[in-house]
């Protein structure tokens, strides 16, 4: 685990609501790294908006819809006197100082703030009678992370006095040897350049990406011949693309950058998927020997893996909304590495569930590729059919699917599981992980278990493959409706079974012959695949359709069972 020097800004964080309506809000202390994770239109870019200004505006938290409070760090006093005296030098030009008073933020943005007031909110934030000097103060040191300035934070700086004290994230790089080596290989480690500071434009200062690193510092913040031929050779950043500037800019900001806290929408935005990983890796890397905190959003599996696996604390959040429903989940640590460390969970991309609303596991990819796309169909049409913005998997076969099943719901994410209806001949500890992962509550595991073995021997009784030549249809009229009892009963908790036998009894009419991949590319074939032709299979309401529905129903039920509190 990588260590932490000091407390960052942000202590703690309560939100207006929790896993569900009738559970407590959420609550949680601020990582390094806070990560909110969760489907489009859930709210995770407004968390952002809210942690900003609640930093930075008083009484913000009052008209908030997901940030009910916020909790600042105190600091030390020796720090806080630490800060007040780089704060002191710090004037305008031809602009008398205020007795007493320190200046804070940019030239082109910035504050008197009282210098005693301030060195009392430093070290009691959270004091009503102080907090709105604290926010006052804040407001310079928050730093918004938007797609468009990610990509102009690296855009050339006017040098300055380099005499004087460095007020620019340029500024500390020129000054800083030890600073520019450090952020110039993190930049070596994702594209293979070096970067360098260039004053060769007399009166600024730019970055440079050079295949080679400079021979020394002096060539490198030089003005001689052989400093300009050095910085010839390499190519000026703001001719690379924007994911090099983005990625440049954010970790530049981290390191030299002035605010305390920066909030990220988005931050794979310009990025291709390895490079997104390695974002989030270097980023907590980076924040690792620093005070800074990162708030981000995310869509993408590999920034949230990046980050996790650098080892440096990191809160993951999963907001959902619905209906007027809103969630708020802190994901377990431990559910999260056992996702990134089991090779069956990895291999299937369990990880981007965080990012959809619901899940639906099947035993095979056919199963998958063929339930999708009814639903797909079921969206298309007139109606509320189909289930919105569900993240369809396939395990290996039915005895893999719990892991994944149980692995999901442990993080909050509703996930169906789906069977064949030979599931009933599966005895001992896989027919119990069956109702586990389901959540099945205990002492409702033996009865259900004593069913399904009634189950098993009346459908073996009709001396028939029950599994492909009919399921319950074989049974009589008693035993198909004590069969259809159980696998109601199971359905409750998100086990849904096929009742009339394997994937490939739907649709029968079809005369689709086959099995798994093959009888799955006929399949397509004959259900055609442009609405506007006549041979093209639209949603109905009864066979695979309705059985795509009673699976809707228990996704979209906010009260549904089996999801862990």
């Amino acid at each position: 685990m990588v260590s932490r020097v000091h407390d960052g800004i942000v202590k703690h964080i309560a939100l207006r609501f929790g896993t569900s309506p009738s559970r407590p809000h959420l609550e949680f202390d601020v990582a390094p790294i806070t990560i909110f994770v969760g489907p489009n239109y859930s709210g995770k870019s407004m968390a952002l908006n809210e942690i900003l200004t609640s930093c930075t505006q008083i009484g913000a938290h009052q008209n908030q819809m997901i940030i009910e409070d916020i909790e600042f760090h105190g600091t030390e006093p020796t720090i806080a006197a630490a800060i007040i005296d780089r704060l002191r030098p710090l004037s305008l030009p031809n602009q008398a100082t205020p007795r007493d008073h320190v200046l804070v933020g940019a030239p082109n943005r910035n504050s008197w703030i009282p210098e005693r007031s301030l060195l009392q909110a430093l070290q009691s934030p959270n004091a009503p009678n102080l907090r709105d000097v604290y926010v006052q103060y804040m407001a310079h040191k928050v730093l918004v992370l938007t797609g468009t300035n990610r990509i102009t934070l690296i855009n050339q700086q006017q040098a300055g006095d380099l005499q004087a004290a460095s007020t620019s994230s340029f500024q500390r790089l020129f000054h800083d040897d030890d600073l520019r080596r450090r952020l110039s290989a993190i930049i070596h480690r994702a594209f293979g350049l070096y970067l360098v500071i260039d004053p060769t434009n007399l009166g600024s200062l730019r970055l440079r990406l050079s295949k080679t690193q400079p021979q020394s510092t002096e060539i490198e913040r030089g003005l001689t011949a052989a400093s300009v031929e050095f910085h010839r050779a390499a190519t000026d950043i703001s001719a690379t693309s924007d994911g090099a500037k983005a990625f440049v800019g954010v970790l530049t900001e981290i390191l030299t950058g002035d605010p305390d806290v920066l909030l990220i929408d988005e931050p794979e935005a310009f990025l291709h998927p390895a490079l997104t990983h390695t974002l989030g890796n270097e980023i907590a890397n980076t924040l690792a020997t620093t005070r800074k905190q990162i708030f981000a959003a995310t869509h993408s599996p590999q920034f949230l893996t990046g980050c996790i696996q650098s080892g440096l604390p990191v809160n993951v959040v999963r907001l959902t909304y619905r209906d007027g429903v809103a969630s708020a989940r802190l994901l377990p640590s431990a559910e999260l590495t056992k996702l990134m460390r089991n090779p069956l969970l990895r291999s299937i991309g369990v990880l981007s569930g965080l990012f959809y609303e619901s899940v639906v596991v099947t035993e095979g990819d056919p199963d998958r590729a063929f339930y999708q796309e009814i639903n797909e169909r079921m969206l298309r049409a007139q109606g509320d059919g189909g289930i919105p913005n569900c993240l369809f998997l396939n395990a290996q076969n039915k005895q893999t699917i719990p892991t994944i099943v149980a692995t999901l719901r442990r993080l909050g994410i509703p996930a169906a599981s789906v069977y064949d209806i030979d599931m009933v001949k599966d005895g001992g500890s896989t027919a119990t992980s069956y109702l586990e992962s389901g959540g099945v509550p205990e002492l409702s595991r033996q009865p259900l278990t004593q069913m399904r073995a009634a189950v098993l021997r009346a459908l073996e009784k009709s001396g028939r493959d029950f599994k492909t030549c009919g399921g319950i249809d074989l049974l009589a009229k008693g035993d198909r409706e004590a069969a259809c009892n159980y696998f109601d009963q199971l359905e409750n908790y998100g086990v849904f079974v096929v009742r009339c036998g394997e994937l490939e009894s739907w649709l029968k009419w079809l005369g689709v012959p086959g099995h798994g991949p093959s009888w799955l590319v006929e399949m397509f074939e004959r259900i055609g695949e442009d609405p506007n032709e006549p041979e093209y299979l639209s949603a109905d309401t009864v066979d695979v359709w309705e059985f795509m529905d009673h699976i809707r129903a228990w996704l979209l039920d906010p009260n549904r069972r089996g999801i862990p509190d």
